[in-house]
This record gives C-alpha cells, structure tokens and sequence, in this order.
C-alpha cells in the first residue's frame, strides 16, 4: 500500500482524494440535514435557500442554524486561505496539517455526539453545527488551492453544469466525464450512507467522515514526502569528466 502511494502520480492521487472528500461531504451532509434539524454543513447552496425561506417562516424552517452554518464555514475558508497562501498550487505540508485539523475537528464532534444526542435549537447542538462548518470550510479551501479540476468536494452543481455543456450532446469532447460523474455519484453514495449510519447513531456518520478525512491527509502526506524525495534524487549534479577523453581531445 505504501509503496502505491509513493509511486503514484500526484495529478491521478490529488483526484482520487478528493473523491474521497467528496463522498464525505455527502456524509456529512446528510447528518447535518437529517440530524441536526434540517442545516448542511459542506453545502453552502442549501444553507442560503433554507434561511431565505425561513426568513418568511415557511415550514418551520431553522433560520439560527443556517446563519451559524454560514458564518463558520466562511470562517473556517478564511483561516485555510490565509494558511495555504504562501503556499503555491499542489500538496504541502499545510494542506496535510489542516485536513488532519478537519479530521481530528470531526473526530471530537463524533465523541460529543456519542454522549449529548442532538436536538434542535439545543446550544451544543448549534455548537456541533458550527465545530463541523469551521471543519468544511477548511476542506473545501484546501481542496480550492489544490486545484483539482470538477472536484471542489462539498458541491456538484457547477460539476453537473460542466458534465452537461461539455458532453458530445452538448458539442464537447466529453473531456473529463469519468471524474464528474464520480463525484456526482460519490456525494449521492455518502449521502445515501451517512442516512443509513443516522438509524443506529448520529455520531457514526461523523466518525466515517473523520476516518476518511484523516486517511486522506496521510495518504496525501505520504505521497507528498516520497514527491519530494524523488525531486531531490532528479537535482542538478555534477558531471566529472574523463581524464581519457580529456587527453584526446587534446
């Protein structure tokens, strides 16, 4: 497995990841929607909908939740943004450190919910919201500054748009289709999971969520030292020349 990661290509690990996040995101999601009175925590779209209609009162909808959702997902993207910005475009060690800060951020969540069950309007639930949108905002700048093309892990509408215009119907190439469909499906199976895992308990979503997470930061983080290492071994040397040759130049 290690060897695997070393010798991958890091265009080809970076999207695999960030399929993996994807399909978190879906996770975690559905907790939030279903568990912790109608909020998304990755899906900033849904948060903005929810609170323009609740603003009207329509359906009982949550009008503090959404607003929580939306400030610290904002405040978790400000954070990772000023982290990765002297950073050029690729993996590092920041992007490592702040994805395991997701995973551990969902990790304490899970404990939490494992021992306060969620109600609406409760402050630690409104606390959870929040700890799990600081969380998502991170993911989603750093996956941002990795710049993997259709995978932003916590959206697929413009994924959709472009899976759409781009197709042979739409007269593209159909450049790309592997990956958006995967991400399309992925969100759609982690939210299908994270439904099922809320019928036993709400925290099990989150821990799969945070097992995920903290894989890809190691998995990243591994590829990341053995890319290093190679770029070193590939460095400028030194060539010596032979004494032989030399003279019969001469």
């Amino acid at each position: 497995m290690l060897k695997r990661l070393k010798s991958a290509e890091p265009d080809r690990l970076h999207l695999g990841l960030m399929l993996v996040l994807t399909f978190s995101t879906g996770v975690i999601d559905a907790v939030g929607y279903l568990g912790l009175d109608r909020v998304f925590t990755g899906n900033m779209t849904g948060n903005v909908v929810i609170l323009g209609m609740a603003l009207i009162g329509a359906d009982n909808l949550p009008v503090v939740g959404p607003l929580i959702a939306l400030a610290c997902f904002m405040l978790g993207a400000v954070l990772a943004g000023r982290v990765l910005r002297p950073e050029a475009a690729g993996w590092s060690r920041r992007t490592t450190a702040l994805l395991t800060a997701v995973g551990g951020t969902m990790t304490v969540v899970a404990a939490v919910l494992f021992v306060h069950a969620p109600h609406a309007g409760d402050p630690v639930t409104l606390a959870i919201t929040g700890a799990l949108a600081v969380a998502m905002g991170i993911q989603a700048a750093t996956a941002r500054h990795l710049a993997v093309k259709d995978v932003t892990t916590v959206v697929v509408t413009s994924t959709l748009t472009g899976l759409a215009a781009d197709s042979r119907l739409g007269g593209g190439s159909g450049k790309h289709t592997g990956r958006r469909l995967g991400a399309v499906v992925l969100i759609l199976a982690g939210a299908t999971a994270g439904a099922a895992l809320l019928h036993v308990h709400p925290g099990l979503g989150v821990l799969l969520t945070a097992a995920l997470t903290l894989a890809v930061a190691v998995a990243g983080g591994i590829a990341r030292v053995r890319t290093g290492s190679a770029d070193a071994d590939a460095g400028p040397s030194t060539a010596v020349e032979d004494p032989a040759s030399v003279s019969v130049q001469r």
